[in-house]
């Protein structure tokens, strides 16, 4: 599992910790690009801010969303993200500890792939996150954009 980029947008630092770890500890070896609220996830996926001039060509083969963000929530971040051509195809993977049915609900009406509540448990963690890394960037064959779109 090499050669995908996935961003990690997660706020809370112990959670993206944990994530980092069981992604690693699944043999995912891909680059991981963190985003710590929901302005900065926009701003990598648009090349906006502290993002300013990167190559929006190159997208996330796979986007891992926490709900409750700082600045911009995590809908909202789906919302804008489905709402660009660019960006409209991206695997995206909500990563919460919610398991509320309205932000269910809401993150599949939004566009999301998967929902997934996080373990709690570690082993659980590792094999969740392996089992991520091992559908989204081994198995499932997104499609290609063309320059046009």
């Amino acid at each position: 599992m090499a050669d995908n980029l996935i961003l990690l947008v997660e706020d809370n630092p112990d959670d993206e910790a944990l994530t980092l770890r069981a992604l690693r500890k699944s043999d995912v070896m891909d680059e991981i690009i963190v985003a710590r609220d929901g302005v900065e996830a926009l701003d990598f996926l648009f090349g906006a801010g502290a993002h300013a001039g990167r190559d929006t060509r190159v997208q996330p083969s796979l986007t891992l969303l926490d709900l409750k963000l700082p600045k911009v929530d995590g809908l909202e971040v789906l919302r804008r993200l489905r709402a660009d051509a660019r960006t409209r195809l991206n695997p995206v993977v909500v990563l919460s500890t919610s398991n509320q049915h309205d932000d269910i609900v809401s993150s599949y009406a939004l566009g999301a792939n998967s929902f997934v509540r996080k373990p709690v448990d570690f082993g659980h963690f590792v094999d969740v996150a392996r089992q991520l890394g091992t559908y989204w960037l081994s198995v499932n064959r997104p499609p290609v954009l063309s320059e046009e779109a």
